[in-house]
């Protein structure tokens, strides 16, 4: 078949009587022409299709390609014709064979309904419609009625599902295979028959739980140990579970669409248990039995005598009761009830309750096994709770006299148990009872301080053992009370306490002066003065490195000095905060700052500007206004000098020998007394010169000379070689004594005395700082170490040192009793009149006042300096009244006089 090039659409012609049979709608035509559309049937292409076969075969393969596979396109496949054909003869296709009939495809004879269908494929088709919906199927000749009776079917299937569960129940090898098994339980509930069979598999499952499993358990109920019993419920339940799979397995269709939508059945697995839990365990043989099973086991696990196989055991009967629903209800009150009374027991028998740290450590290990033990048998969180709360019952709750025992808790303290201390703190805490460990930390912080503050023998070490004491404290409360704010306060107040108790005694010269502010204020002056070196080791061992949170304060090796300076200040400041009598620190530190200032002797002026910052913030501005003037004054005085020198280089007359003078103020520097002495003509003479100058420059002003505070450098001249001799004032005056007579001449004590003019004092300190000291620049003539009159000192012309400077004015910077005596009675003095002032402010301000309310204000009022005895208090009150500044009144009180 070929189309023209010009596109017409050729006629079609019918050319079978078949075909007109089945008429195909008109929309189906592709024609140009709708009013002569010849319609061609299968027929007629299958004749046409026999025509071109016989006459050429290759040509009648590719039409018929282009029938079979490219229908759709025959338009545009083309070839040119030999010559043009007529409608007719396009549609004409004679055959080959002349005998041969053409076949319809549409008609068949084998059955009615095709000819139906043919007539329906003939009538004109409608177009479909979406918007009216499916229309409804029906299907003829479907069988209703099953061929065999459903009952008589369900009772062909339960038996082979009952043979199939005897055999899961012994273990044997089922006589059916799963899949029929489970074919034929998912066929009956098909049927309708679901609920009947899941009757008759529970009970099945109750009659073998009650015949079989039950009875094996109770076999030998007579002579059973609770640990058999327990071990036969367990090898029971086991086996059970892996049979309730295999069950499970077999009605899973039943399972799946019968019971998971039922309310009022449960599945498989749920139904196994519950019929185990209440045909097996529920006995109560068997429920007595495996409870005390899984007691006894438990209890000989607390004593340490249980082997693997029974800890497996135990586990497993554990995940049982899990599994079974039974571990709430049944398992927790007989687990509860036996741990209280093996606490009871373990309590009289190995706590040791006479030893508190023993008794302590044993009751964190047995709490530490008690859970231990929880986590490994896996037992819910509300087990854990309800032991947790026996322990603080029996071990806590009714043994806090043993825990709080005073006696007991200073022996943890003074034997620095710091592990001991921390487990007693957690265990009180479990029950909120901290706070009773108060008492006796204050009263062994008040005991041990107060042991530290008043022993003269070791006076000297006192800052040092107060820090050690302290970091001691710090590391209780830090590690062992956890940072307790009720301890801390109670270490605060204990503290405070016994570092301003006050005594008379022969080391603050029978005064009320607070000895700890003397100590520090010289601890603070060791440490500006020789650098960390001078200070003695806080920490005579090493830390011990299983305990990590152990700190200390003095570092080993520190990378900055001066950091390590500030960090010493810092800590002798932590202990100044705790002292109320600031007047007696203010005193010997003012008194040693002068000392340092004057005698070149700080360390390190940074330290120094350092610690009167601290100071100030610490104090306030009034406490450090004198110190800062000190410094003010060293300023000056530095000035000063630089332009005198400057003025003598001008008028070209520089002194011989060389002096510097430091001019201060009285008001702010200590009070230094006037020692007389001879000075030499030739320093006299620059002396005067000086002081010549200086009254010029500032009329109006008087210059005291303070000889006791001068040093200076000599040159000296020995055998063995020049050395350089940096002495006191006094020191200098002797020896230059020597210069003027021969090496070999002795000079009697007497004629030192009457040449230098120095009292028997200062003279004899002076001659045992250079004849019986390290350097010894004289000879003693007898040798000895104390000053006698009689005695005779000659030049060491054999004196020999590696340095060539030597000082050796030591001696000079030490304290001496007379001026510790005077700096504590003037103290005690001023505090007398400081609080004589207080008084006469306070009533002035109140005008009337009673004896006891007095006394407290003027306490408050005078902390800071340093507060009196009430009895001293009450002397200064008495000597106002003869002052007439107050007088008495009726009724113990006080009228202010104006």
């Amino acid at each position: 078949m070929t189309a023209s090039r010009k596109g017409k659409a050729p006629d079609r012609r019918t050319t079978s009587k078949s075909a007109a049979k089945r008429k195909i709608p008109d929309k189906d035509i592709p024609a140009a022409e709708p009013s002569k559309k010849p319609r061609v049937s299968i027929a007629d292409l299958l004749s046409s299709q026999q025509s071109i076969e016989s006459n050429d075969s290759s040509r009648a393969r590719e039409s018929q390609g282009h029938i079979d596979r490219r229908a759709g396109n025959m338009a545009t496949q083309t070839s040119p014709p030999a010559k043009p054909l007529s409608k007719q003869d396009m549609y004409s296709f004679p055959s080959k064979n002349a005998t041969s009939n053409v076949v319809d495809l549409t008609s068949s004879h084998s059955s009615p309904e095709s000819q139906k269908r043919k007539a329906s494929f003939a009538g004109v088709r409608t177009p479909f419609n979406p918007h009216q919906g499916p229309k409804k199927l029906v299907v003829k000749n479907l069988r209703t009625v099953p061929r065999i009776d459903p009952q008589q079917y369900f009772e062909q299937v339960w038996t082979q599902e009952d043979k199939g569960l005897d055999a899961v129940f012994t273990n044997q090898k089922l006589s059916y295979s799963l899949e029929e098994l489970y074919k034929g339980a998912e066929n009956v509930c098909r049927q309708g028959k679901a609920a009947e069979l899941y009757a008759r598999l529970s009970r099945k499952l109750e009659v073998h739980l009650r015949e079989t499993v039950r009875d094996s358990i109770r076999r030998d109920e007579g002579s059973s140990s609770d640990i058999d019993v327990l071990r036969s419920f367990v090898s029971a339940w086991t086996t059970w579970q892996k049979q309730l799979l295999t069950i499970r397995q077999i009605f899973y269709y039943l399972d799946q669409t019968y019971l998971l939508r039922s309310a009022d059945n449960p599945t498989i697995t749920e139904t196994g248990l519950a019929k185990f839990r209440s045909c097996v365990f529920s006995d109560d043989f068997i429920r007595a039995k495996a409870l005390n099973g899984v007691v006894a086991h438990i209890d000989s696990d607390r004593k340490g005598g249980l082997n693997e196989r029974d800890t497996s055991l135990l586990r497993q009967a554990i995940d049982s009761f899990h599994e079974l629903g039974i571990y709430t209800s049944d398992f927790e009150p007989a687990m509860t009830s036996r741990t209280e009374q093996s606490f009871r027991d373990w309590r009289e028998t190995e706590a040791n309750k006479d030893d508190l740290a023993a008794y302590v450590n044993n009751c964190t290990d047995l709490l530490a096994r008690e859970m231990a033990r929880c986590d490994f048998l896996t037992l819910d969180r509300s087990t854990r709770a309800q032991i947790s709360d026996l322990f603080d019952s029996i071990l806590v709750d009714e043994e806090t006299d043993v825990l709080s025992s005073q006696d007991s808790i200073l022996d943890l303290f003074e034997d620095d148990k710091y592990e001991e201390a921390e487990k007693l703190y957690t265990l009180l805490q479990r029950r909120s009872h901290g706070e009773l460990i108060a008492p006796s930390f204050s009263k062994y912080v008040e005991t041990e301080g107060s042991m530290i503050v008043f022993d003269e023998k070791r006076e000297s070490e006192m800052v040092i053992r107060l820090l050690e004491f302290k970091r001691r404290l710090d590391r209780y409360l830090k590690y062992s009370f956890h940072g307790n704010d009720s301890l801390g306060n109670a270490l605060h107040k204990a503290f405070e306490l016994f570092i301003n108790k006050t005594k008379k005694t022969q080391s603050n010269w029978d005064t009320d002066n607070n000895k700890p502010g003397e100590m520090i204020a010289k601890h603070v002056d060791l440490l500006l003065k020789g650098g960390v070196k001078a200070v003695p080791r806080l920490q005579t061992q090493k830390p011990d490195p299983a305990k990590p949170d152990e700190e200390h304060d003095f570092d080993e090796g520190a990378a900055d000095e001066d950091a390590e300076i500030n960090q010493h200040l810092s800590n002798a400041l932590d202990l100044f905060r705790f002292v109320h009598g600031k007047a007696v620190f203010e005193a010997f530190y003012k008194k040693d700052l002068a000392r340092r200032l004057l005698m070149g002797r700080s360390a390190s002026f940074d330290a120094e500007r350092n610690m009167l910052t601290r100071l100030k913030n610490e104090c306030g501005a009034a406490f450090t206004h004198n110190l800062e003037s000190m410094f003010k004054d060293m300023d000056l005085a530095r000035e000063e000098m630089m332009s005198y020198n400057q003025l003598l280089d001008d008028r070209g007359t520089k002194p011989v020998p060389d002096l510097s003078v430091n001019v201060l103020s009285a008001a702010a520097w200590p009070t230094y007394p006037d020692v007389a002495v001879n000075i030499p003509p030739s320093i006299a003479k620059v002396m005067s010169d000086f002081e010549t100058h200086y009254k010029a420059k500032h009329s109006g002003r008087k210059l005291t000379w303070k000889h006791p505070l001068a040093h200076c450098q000599l040159r000296a001249k020995f055998p063995k070689g020049n050395k350089e001799l940096v002495v006191s004032g006094f020191q200098a005056i002797v020896l230059l004594l020597f210069n003027d007579i021969p090496a070999d001449k002795h000079l009697a004590y007497t004629e030192i005395r009457a040449s230098s003019g120095l009292v028997d004092a200062e003279l004899k300190r002076t001659l045992q700082s250079l004849a019986c000291a390290k350097y010894q620049v004289l000879r003693k003539h007898p040798k000895g170490r104390d000053i006698n009159e009689t005695d005779t000192f000659t030049f060491n012309a054999g004196f020999t040192d590696a340095k060539l400077r030597v000082k050796i004015n030591q001696i000079q910077l030490k304290e001496t009793k007379e001026e510790n005596k005077e700096t504590h009675q003037r103290v005690a003095a001023d505090r007398h009149y400081e609080t004589q002032a207080a008084i006469v402010r306070i009533m002035k301000s109140r005008k009337k006042i009673g004896h006891n309310e007095l006394i407290v204000e003027v306490i408050k009022a005078t902390m800071s300096r340093g507060v009196l005895d009430q009895a001293d208090i009450k002397r200064n009150i008495e000597k106002l009244i003869e002052k007439d500044y107050m007088e008495r009144e009726e009724g113990n009180s006080y009228s202010y006089v104006a």
